[in-house]
């Protein structure tokens, strides 16, 4: 009996050794986890970088123009689609939907807004390379917005002159221009369009870019605010001691998992949780959807743009875009490769992918976890074989990088008065 009372007593000192052991593990980062948890904080991200190809970029009056024009439904089609139609402030600047609606509905989702100050490329497919540009594709799409810029430049002289002219100069004569003219899919905009001099299309397509560069200098005042997880990081010791009450033990296990077993940040790095570049991570096709093949369009279509970094209404130097010098095209990897989106907010985003084909973030990480084969090109992605545990605890921790977006509190909404 002392002999089993003995051993019996060794064996619960053992567990309650290990256990300790346990929770030492589990309270305390290595210097090289530490370092790999900081490298991800909002602390860490750079000043906002200048953006070359629009002088305006950080002038507080195109930011004021562009925060009203964001809101204005006078540029679409029916007087009834903005921007923050599909980027809705209240949803972190996206719809919630599977594919973004204007006048019609588009065949991607609608991707947030906060943070791609920082992204060389813009969409899904990357097939714009500025914040202005960008802005500019979906005022002409059918889709979209679904008007024409000799439209919008009749709204800029009608609601807009002064503010404009003090930014950008004075406005052309638009007398003579109708006012639906475009290179569109519309016929009878397309061939007003084709009708009028090259000197008028000219000058209507300046107003029109300098709409979408003012559009862009309010996007960039658009930042991801800090979450549970910068205030987290923050607070890990000179020791790597893990803090306490911040992150719930599952998203602590499920932190551990994202910077390891799963390897989350091979491609979801830096503060914002995205290396800005595009996979193919056999996402499903949607059967209703025409067949999209993502960055291997998206790559030729940024080069052949009319507002690229290295166009005529770029403000850059041919040295200020390297990113065109040295893209590829027709490489067999960019078959069905998607931009990388930020995990800030994340958990605030359903659907997820480029068309809404997964609904919830259990999807996401399910999807991930299995390893399917691609619809087209080539999967990067391998079986990440976690437990349902570990793919609760990796869910539970991706909620835990909701923030909301950092601005001037009048920016997060539509603007009042004028």
């Amino acid at each position: 009996m002392i002999s089993k009372g003995i051993s019996l007593a060794v064996a619960f000192a053992l567990a309650a050794t290990l256990a300790s052991a346990a929770v030492l593990r589990n309270d305390r980062w290595t210097a090289e986890q530490t370092e790999a948890l900081r490298a991800l904080s909002l602390t860490e991200l750079e000043p906002l970088p200048a953006d070359p190809t629009n002088r305006v970029a950080d002038d507080p009056r195109a930011v004021e123009l562009g925060h009203r024009l964001f809101f204005d439904v006078r540029l679409s089609s029916n007087d009834q689609v903005s921007c923050a139609t599909c980027h809705r402030p209240e949803r972190e600047f996206q719809d919630g939907t599977p594919l973004a609606a204007g006048v019609g509905t588009t065949n991607r989702r609608t991707m947030p807004v906060a943070g791609t100050a920082y992204a060389p490329f813009l969409f899904w497919d990357g097939r714009k390379d500025s914040l202005w540009a960008q802005a500019l594709g979906p005022l002409e799409s059918a889709v979209e917005h679904g008007g024409t810029r000799a439209q919008y430049a009749h709204v800029i002289a009608g609601q807009y002159r002064s503010d404009y002219e003090r930014l950008f100069g004075p406005l052309p004569d638009l007398t003579s221009v109708p006012r639906h003219a475009g290179p569109v899919p519309d016929p009878a905009a397309a061939n007003a369009w084709k009708a009028l001099p090259e000197e008028q299309r000219l000058a209507v397509t300046s107003v029109y870019v300098n709409i979408g560069k003012a559009i862009a200098a309010y996007e960039r005042r658009l930042q991801p605010a800090p979450s549970r997880f910068d205030h987290y990081v923050s607070a890990i010791g000179p020791n790597g001691q893990a803090p306490q009450g911040i992150l719930t033990s599952d998203e602590t296990a499920g932190l551990r998992l994202f910077i390891g077993k799963a390897n989350c940040t091979q491609c979801h790095n830096g503060p914002l949780f995205t290396n800005n570049e595009f996979h193919n991570t056999g996402v499903p096709a949607n059967a209703t959807l025409p067949p999209d093949r993502g960055r291997l369009t998206g790559a030729t279509d940024v080069l052949k743009d009319e507002f690229n970094c290295r166009s005529r209404w770029s403000d850059a130097t041919p040295a200020q875009c390297a990113e065109l010098e040295f893209l590829a095209t027709g490489a067999h990897e960019q078959e069905r490769a998607f931009k990388v989106p930020s995990l800030r907010n994340v958990a605030e985003r359903a659907p997820y992918m480029h068309a809404g084909q997964l609904a919830t973030l259990a999807n996401v990480v399910a999807h991930y976890n299995l390893a399917p084969s691609a619809p087209g090109g080539h999967s990067e992605l391998k079986p990440l074989k976690l437990t349902p545990r570990e793919l609760r605890q990796l869910e539970a921790f991706l909620r835990s990088l909701s923030g909301g977006t950092q601005a001037p509190p009048e920016l997060l909404r539509a603007p009042t008065g004028r």
